[in-house]
């Protein structure tokens, strides 16, 4: 498995280092966005970066408006990485909006501020990171997922966009790397595609999860569109380049393959 996820790895920055068997995490002031659909979701990107990220030596702070902690805990040892421990340690932050009611219609400040008192509490937690000589200074910061930040500002875009770009500040002003999950599909209006076309102009890798044109297949669970704009850290060498590849997904994981190869 770990052999076909390269692909993805390479797509996204992240290297590894032979000798020592470890990975990298995303480039510095990386911005990810995975866009997916109904009949293909995406999860299983963000479940890997999480999982490279965390076996790095970089902090994640993770916010929740789709699952609580126990399915991603759940998935993740399945993947070989304990969520728990890393929360333990001080290197997992989650945000579990589920539980603090921010997807609830009857929260009825959510709109009014609740997003940007929310944004400080995130700036707090990387502020923290940042000054304690015991973390890690790279920070991962993951959305999952942003159509839901919509329905917890009651569909106001405005709100929803400038809570976006206060996290994306994040990246300039302390080399932090987001990463956002977002239903493509959703978005059927003109107007409703001012926030995805936002998200793709800030985004420096984008990756689109989509069926296979083709249609259902046994060993082949859809496809991978990858653009890299170019990296941002000046320690990478500079891509600017789409890839495309397929993916079948497994128990304990994915495997990322060109299309034609085996699985």
């Amino acid at each position: 498995m770990e052999g076909s996820s390269n692909l993805l790895d390479e797509a996204l920055g992240i290297f590894h280092d032979i000798s020592s068997s470890s990975s990298s995490s995303l480039p510095s002031r990386s911005c990810v966005l995975i866009e997916d659909c109904v009949e293909t979701s995406g999860a299983f990107v963000i479940h890997h970066i999480l999982k490279r990220s965390l076996s790095s030596s970089a902090s994640v702070i993770f916010v929740s408006l789709s699952h609580p902690f126990s399915h991603y805990d759940r998935i993740l040892r399945k993947l070989g990485c304990n969520l728990a421990a890393h929360r333990d340690s001080g290197r997992f932050f989650f945000f579990d909006m589920l539980m603090l009611g921010c997807t609830d219609q009857s929260v009825g400040n959510i709109h009014t501020g609740g997003l940007i008192e929310f944004y400080g509490k995130i700036q707090k937690v990387v502020e923290d990171i940042i000054s304690s000589s015991e973390n890690s200074k790279n920070i991962t910061i993951m959305l999952d997922d942003f159509s839901l930040i919509e329905v917890a500002a009651k569909g106001s875009f405005n709100h929803s966009l400038d809570f976006l770009r206060y996290c994306y500040t994040l990246t300039s002003e302390f080399g932090c790397s987001l990463v956002i999950l977002n239903h493509e599909d959703i978005y059927l209006g003109e107007e409703s595609l001012t926030p995805i076309v936002q998200m793709e102009y800030l985004a420096n890798i984008l990756i689109k999860v989509e069926p296979l044109a083709t249609g259902l297949a046994t060993d082949v669970h859809g496809q991978l569109t990858v653009l890299n704009k170019g990296m941002i850290d000046k320690s990478r060498s500079s891509t600017n380049k789409v890839q495309n590849f397929h993916f079948k997904l497994k128990e304990n994981g994915s495997n990322c393959f060109y299309p034609g190869t085996r699985a």
